[in-house]
């Protein structure tokens, strides 16, 4: 074992750089912090590649003296703080001390400050602890500090840094932060020399945020204003229509501080809870105005944590606030018609002509749509022949399960509905009665009719305790039995009889001496993933154009994501690109999503990739795209007419694995004869 001795200097300031300095944003947290205690009323952030060549942040703050510039680089120099006790009431961002020390030991580091009344400034230079030189220079009143080559002197750290893209989206989501925490201060960001963010500190939070989120937040936004000593909040929430998929617009701050607490997300979410699908998150703005003696923000060296005195004080009124504010305010969104609305009006603004989008129909019934309908009204005004009927699926359907069969002539082996006909489809009796036309058959799965467009955004479904036991077939029950090769025979599928749809979401189909039930939402759903990850594995897929296109503002995160995954959309059918500021317009989208192109459900998809930053890989792409074709899934309580379920069940008996839907959601489920025939107590 080795003997025990005290660390160099410079070990233990680069140990100790590694718990406050992680990445260039580190930095730039450090000195922002640093400025706005200085009380700053301006700061330009400028950083080039990423904050690893180059970060400089200059203030007009109160400045440094000469004699102190020195003792400001040691560690646990500062003056925020002078005993321990000062940590219960401490009011400023920075007081350990750490940061000018810890930024010294890993940059090169450049100094130029002057205090309010002197006649000249100092110029100080520091590279990896060591001093370099102190002189007087000319210099406007406030601070500069230049921190060049980032870990320059510990390639194992630089090592684990990300792409100067990466690493420049994280300085910009911090310089975003504090701006929006101090509205008070005119901040700038500038990457390499682009101007990025210019915030103009009129006090103004709603101003900072149309900057920073864009006009559709903006304007979605209701103001909230409560409590008193010792705990107070005001900002904005929210409506629900803007909700995201994960938390990263969940935006509070204490005392002018970004922290992150579990407690305030709880109060958060679960105030939105009546107001909210599930797995979406609110966009909230909190300021919290906090005595400092009731919070402990020593608790990690970061200080993006902190803790309460009274947790469940603050959890109150964070839940009780919101609740009123949601409760008080009208929220029955605006519905957007096609080519209208807020986005149509953007578009025209920008210099886009608007046009009329052609009606388009749902998957997966569109490709025999018009051949469909012509044989529907030829087969109508036809004479009726006498032919007996064979479709199997149509041959046992009964009219009390499909009242609105009698508005879908010859296709079923019927004339066209009639009054005298819709009385009779209230009594039970079979479809087809002796000296009924033949039904022509069909060409081919037919389409959704237009009442049948589904609605997007629908829940992720849940796995069901029962989704083990799927299909046994016969006595007694055998797991997945029905999926017999047999079965899946063309042959097999024409034995099948349709007998009705229960409820308006399952369908009861009989084979042989089984009763099976299908989930027509989770059929669908399976039908149409299969279908997507099926073109998207062969290249099979084609654009179709948006007019107007889809405009989408992104926060930097999601602009990295799309970025970084752009050839991956474009290889799939979508066309994006920059509109300028944060906003990129989508221009098409791969032909199978065109019905379901909305707004909401591309964010959605962006949200998910920056779930998984630098983890996504072409599957997984692939399979996010998939999952929201997903959304064109017919609903369930829809009536679904026989005809479009018969395709439907057709083509979810021809996937290879039809027994669930994407989530894991059982899509049919059986019982057998001999299990009816116990229940009735024929057989015991």
């Amino acid at each position: 074992m080795a003997n025990i001795q005290v660390l160099d200097q410079n070990t233990i300031n680069q140990i100790a750089a590694g718990e406050v300095i992680e990445r260039p944003a580190s930095v730039v947290k450090e000195l922002l912090e640093n400025a706005v205690d200085a009380k700053s009323t301006a700061v330009t952030v400028e950083i080039r590649d990423g904050g690893l060549s180059m970060i400089r942040v200059t203030d007009n703050g109160c400045g440094i003296p000469k004699e102190e510039i020195p003792l400001a680089f040691l560690r646990h120099a500062t003056s925020k703080i002078r005993t321990v006790e000062d940590l219960f009431t401490v009011a400023s961002l920075g007081f350990r001390g750490e940061a000018l020390s810890s930024i010294a030991s890993v940059a090169q580091v450049e100094l130029i400050t002057k205090t309010t009344g002197s006649m000249s400034g100092s110029r100080y230079q520091i590279e990896g602890g060591e001093e370099i030189a102190l002189e007087e220079v000319g210099a406007p009143e406030g601070t500069t500090f230049i921190a060049r080559n980032l870990f320059y002197n510990t390639p194992a750290r630089r090592k684990f840094l990300k792409t100067p893209m990466t690493e420049g989206a994280h300085v910009a989501d911090l310089v975003e932060k504090i701006a929006l925490s101090h509205p008070e201060i005119s901040i700038r960001l500038i990457q390499n020399g682009q101007s990025k963010l210019h915030t103009s500190g009129n006090h103004n939070l709603k101003d900072i945020i149309y900057t920073i989120f864009g006009r559709e937040i903006a304007a979605n936004l209701i103001a909230v204003q409560s409590g008193a000593e010792p705990v107070k909040v005001e900002g904005f929430i929210g409506k629900p229509l803007i909700a995201r998929g994960n938390r990263n617009y969940e935006n509070y701050f204490i005392n002018g501080r970004y922290i992150k607490s579990s407690l305030i997300n709880k109060a958060i979410e679960d105030a939105y809870k009546p107001f909210m699908m599930q797995h979406k998150y609110p966009f909230t703005m909190l300021q919290f105005t906090i005595e400092p003696e009731f919070l402990d923000v020593n608790v990690h060296p970061a200080k993006m944590e902190l803790r309460f005195r009274d947790g469940e004080m603050v959890y109150r009124m964070v839940y009780h606030t919101i609740s009123m504010a949601l409760s008080q305010k009208e929220l029955i969104p605006q519905v957007e018609l096609p080519g209208g609305g807020q986005e149509s009006a953007n578009a025209q603004a920008r210099g886009l002509k608007p046009v009329v989008i052609k009606e388009n129909r749902p998957e997966p019934f569109e490709k025999r749509r018009l051949q469909t309908e012509s044989l529907i009204k030829s087969a109508a005004t036809s004479e009726l022949s006498g032919e007996p009927e064979t479709s199997a699926y149509t041959e046992r359907v009964s009219k009390t399960a499909f009242p609105a069969i009698a508005d879908m002539p010859a296709v079923y082996g019927r004339q066209p509905a009639s009054a005298g006909m819709a009385d009779a489809a209230e009594q039970p009796e079979t479809l087809r009665m002796p000296g009924t036309p033949k039904a022509p058959e069909a060409p081919g799965p037919l389409e959704f009719p237009e009442q049948y467009r589904p609605v997007p955004a629908e829940g992720k479904t849940q796995n069901p305790a029962g989704a083990k036991e799927i299909l046994p077939k016969q006595e007694p029950p055998k797991q997945l039995d029905l999926f017999e090769e047999k079965l899946l025979t063309k042959q097999a599928r024409n034995e099948h009889v349709l007998i009705g749809q229960l409820f308006d979401t399952y369908w009861l189909v009989q084979f042989h001496d089984n009763l099976y039930i299908i989930d027509q939402h989770a059929a669908h759903e399976k039908v149409l993933y299969e279908k997507t990850m099926a073109s998207l594995k062969k290249r099979e897929y084609t654009s179709q154009m948006i007019n107007p296109p889809i405009i989408l503002t992104l926060s930097g995160n999601e602009e990295l994501m799309l970025k970084k995954y752009m050839e991956h959309f474009t290889a799939v059918g979508f066309e994006i690109e920059h509109f300028g500021g944060k906003e990129y317009a989508v221009r098409a989208v791969p032909a199978n999503l065109f019905s379901i192109a909305k707004k909401e459900l591309l964010m959605e998809m962006i949200d998910g990739l920056t779930d998984g930053v630098d983890q996504g890989t072409p599957d997984i792409i692939n399979e996010k795209i998939a999952s929201m074709s997903c959304k064109a899934a017919v609903k369930g309580n829809h009536a679904m007419s026989a005809a479009e379920a018969d395709s439907l069940i057709d083509e979810l008996l021809e996937l290879e694995n039809p027994y669930a839907c994407p989530h894991g959601r059982p899509t049919i489920i059986t019982m057998s004869k001999y299990e009816l025939e116990k229940k009735f107590k024929r057989i015991v």
